[in-house]
């Protein structure tokens, strides 16, 4: 059963799929910025949680081992007690140490290989745990790298828009000048003298264009 945060990225990973390119773009996406921000919100809310139900599984190894240890004892207390038995038989003195050694020694042997077999254990469920999570972190970063650069590209798209409209403002100003020039010129010769007719049709159209 997959855990809460696999199914958000899932949903993230969903929601990327199905958002529209830009316009005349094959990269760049459309993402409605209050539903990724609530993934988002949901995803950081849910890792600290997944994370600390994973160190939980490598803490285990402690108790792993520790569980390991304690049959190992059992075993070994349990051989020495039927040696102790065995030599308190005199009749079978001898036999009863050579069969005390053995059985302490197959003890001995139990005891190692569970230990061995459970820090083997222990160390497979940690080195899990932890490939885990940093697949789960890469994956995390992945989703954030997308939005930042979506994010990046529709800002330098807008800058690039106003820049536009600059250039079409100040050649529209450069063609307006020499008119505007020639418009003040005869502002300023109506001042000494009176105008003509003519000369203030030409003033009248100067002013309407």
């Amino acid at each position: 059963m997959s855990s809460r945060i696999e199914q958000i990225i899932e949903e993230i990973e969903e929601y990327i799929e199905g958002c529209k390119f830009q316009p005349l773009s094959t990269t760049k996406i459309v993402v409605n910025k209050e539903e990724i921000e609530e993934l988002l919100r949901e995803l950081r809310l849910k890792t600290p949680d997944e994370i600390k139900r994973y160190q939980k599984i490598i803490s285990n190894k402690d108790a792993i081992l520790e569980d390991a240890q304690t049959r190992a004892d059992s075993l070994i207390a349990d051989a020495q007690a039927k040696a102790q038995e065995l030599v308190t038989q005199h009749e079978i003195m001898q036999k009863a140490y050579a069969q005390a050694n053995e059985t302490i020694n197959a003890a001995n042997r139990q005891a190692q290989e569970i230990l061995d077999s459970a820090t083997q254990d222990a160390n497979s469920i940690r080195l899990s745990a932890i490939t885990y999570t940093d697949d789960m972190m890469a994956n995390i970063g992945s989703v954030l790298n997308t939005t930042l650069e979506d994010a990046g590209g529709k800002y330098q798209a807008f800058i690039e828009a106003l820049q536009s409209c600059l250039e079409v403002v100040n050649h529209n100003r450069q063609e307006l000048a020499p008119q505007t020039a020639q418009a003040a010129a005869i502002s300023n010769s109506l001042q000494d003298e009176d105008l003509s007719e003519e000369d203030s049709a030409i003033l009248e159209d100067l002013g309407d264009n």
